[in-house]
C-alpha cells in the first residue's frame, strides 16, 4: 500500500497544469474576443461569432473537466495531452481556418473522453454512471461542431448548425455542473453541520437528483431543435425549480464559517436563474444570448473559480479558502454576468456594459491564475 502511495505522489497532478492554464485562457479569450469585434480588425479570428463560445466551451471547460478528473497521471500521458490542448487553443485562436485548427480541438475532446469517460463505468447507481456518457457527450459535441461548421465540404447537413450545438453543450455543461456541484456540495455541508451537532436529512437528495438527470438530459438533446421549444423551456423551468429546492434543503445559510461552500451555493444558485432565463427565452421565441451567459458566466464563472481555489488550497494548506478569497471573485462574477445579460441581445449595440462584463470576467480569472500558481509552487515546497 505505502508503495501504491508513493507511486501515486510522484504522478504529476492533472489540475496542477489545467487549471491555470484554463484560467489564464479565461482571462485572455474574453477581451480579445470583444476586441475583435469592436475594432473592427477581426482579429484574433478564432474568437469571432461562434469561435468565442467555442473556445469557452471546447477550450475552457473541457480544460476544467480534465483537471477535475484526470487526478495524477503518468508525465507520459498528462504532458501529451496537455500539449495537444494547448496546440489546439493557439491554432483555433489565431488559424481558425486550417485544417490542422478543425482537427487539434476535436481530437483533444476524444483523447480527454478515453482517458475520462471509462473511469465512472464502475459506479454501481445509474446516477453514478450518467457521468462518463455525460463528459463523453460534451466532447463528441466538439467533433459535431466540426462537423456542422464544415457541412458544406462533408456533406453533414443534417446535423444543427454550430450556435444550436453550442446550446446542447451549455445545457450539457448545466447538467454536468448540477450534479457535480451538488456531489461537492451535500457531503462537505453535511460535515460541517455534523460538527456543530445540526444533524442534514437532505444530502445528495437522490429523487431529486434523478428527476434533474432526466429532465435536463432532454433539454440537452431538445434545445437543439426549435420545433421543441415549448417542451425544452419547460423542462428547463422545472430543472430550474428542482435545482432551487435541492439548495434551499441544504441550508447553507448555516454554514456561515465556510466561505466556500456559500460561495458554492451561490454558484449552485445561478444555474437555477440561468435555467429559468433559457426556459423563458424559449417559451417566449426571444433571443437565448443574454439568458445562455447566465449560465456561462454566473455559473460556470462561479462555481469553476471556487472549485479551483478550493481544490488547491486544500492541496497547499491543507484548508478550505478564507472568504476573502472567495467572496470578491464570487462578487466581481456576478457582475459581469449582470453586465452581459442586460446588454443584451445585440451587445454591442451597449458596449459599455460588453466591455464592463468581459474587464470583470478577466480580472476575475486574472486573479484566480495567480493563486493557482503560488499556491502550486507552495505546494511544490511541501513536497520537497
Amino acid at each position: 500500500m505505502n508503495k501504491s502511495r508513493n507511486e501515486r505522489s510522484r504522478k504529476p497532478q492533472a489540475f496542477w497544469l489545467f487549471f491555470p492554464a484554463a484560467s489564464l485562457l479565461a482571462t485572455i479569450a474574453v477581451p480579445l474576443s470583444v476586441w475583435a469585434v469592436w475594432s473592427g480588425t477581426g482579429f484574433p479570428a478564432g474568437l469571432l461569432g461562434a469561435g468565442h463560445g467555442h473556445e469557452l466551451i471546447f477550450g475552457f471547460a473541457l480544460a476544467l473537466i480534465a483537471g477535475y478528473t484526470l487526478g495524477p497521471q503518468l508525465a507520459s500521458v498528462l504532458y501529451p495531452l496537455f500539449g495537444l490542448w494547448l496546440a489546439a487553443r493557439l491554432s483555433w485562436i489565431f488559424f481558425p481556418d486550417t485544417l490542422i485548427a478543425q482537427l487539434l480541438g476535436p481530437a483533444f475532446a476524444l483523447l480527454l473522453a478515453w482517458h475520462v469517460a471509462p473511469r465512472f463505468n464502475a459506479a454501481k447507481k445509474w446516477r453514478n454512471r450518467m457521468v462518463g456518457p455525460l463528459i463523453l457527450l460534451i466532447c463528441l459535441l466538439a467533433v459535431a461542431f466540426w462537423l456542422s461548421a464544415e457541412q458544406g465540404i462533408l456533406n453533414f447537413s443534417w446535423l444543427p448548425g454550430p450556435f444550436k450545438l453550442m446550446h446542447s453543450a451549455i445545457t450539457g455543461l448545466l447538467l454536468l455542473m448540477t450534479f457535480m456541484g451538488g456531489r461537492i456540495i451535500a457531503p462537505a455541508v453535511a460535515g460541517t453541520l455534523e460538527k456543530k451537532g445540526i444533524p442534514l436529512e437532505a444530502r445528495v437528495q437522490p429523487r431529486i437528483e434523478g428527476m434533474l438527470i432526466v429532465v435536463l438530459g432532454c433539454a440537452v438533446f431538445l434545445v437543439a431543435f426549435p420545433i421543441a421549444n415549448a417542451v425544452t423551456g419547460s423542462l428547463l423551468v422545472i430543472g430550474s425549480g428542482l435545482i432551487t429546492l435541492r439548495a434551499l434543503r441544504w441550508k447553507l445559510w448555516l454554514c456561515p464559517e465556510r466561505p466556500d461552500l456559500l460561495v458554492l451555493g451561490v454558484g449552485y444558485l445561478w444555474l437555477a436563474v440561468g435555467a429559468a432565463a433559457i426556459g423563458l427565452a424559449l417559451l417566449r421565441e426571444t433571443a437565448l444570448a443574454p439568458a445562455l451567459h447566465l449560465i456561462t458566466i454566473g455559473a460556470l464563472g462561479t462555481l469553476s473559480t471556487s472549485v479551483m481555489l478550493r481544490l488547491a488550497w486544500q492541496r497547499s494548506y491543507r484548508k478550505p479558502p478564507a472568504a476573502g478569497e472567495v467572496f470578491p471573485i464570487a462578487a466581481i462574477l456576478s457582475g459581469s454576468a449582470i453586465s452581459r445579460f442586460f446588454a443584451g441581445e445585440s451587445p454591442f449595440a451597449e458596449p459599455s456594459l460588453l466591455w464592463l462584463s468581459a474587464s470583470l470576467w478577466a480580472l476575475a480569472y486574472l486573479w484566480v491564475t495567480a493563486r493557482l500558481c503560488i499556491l502550486g509552487q507552495h505546494a511544490h515546497n511541501r513536497r520537497k
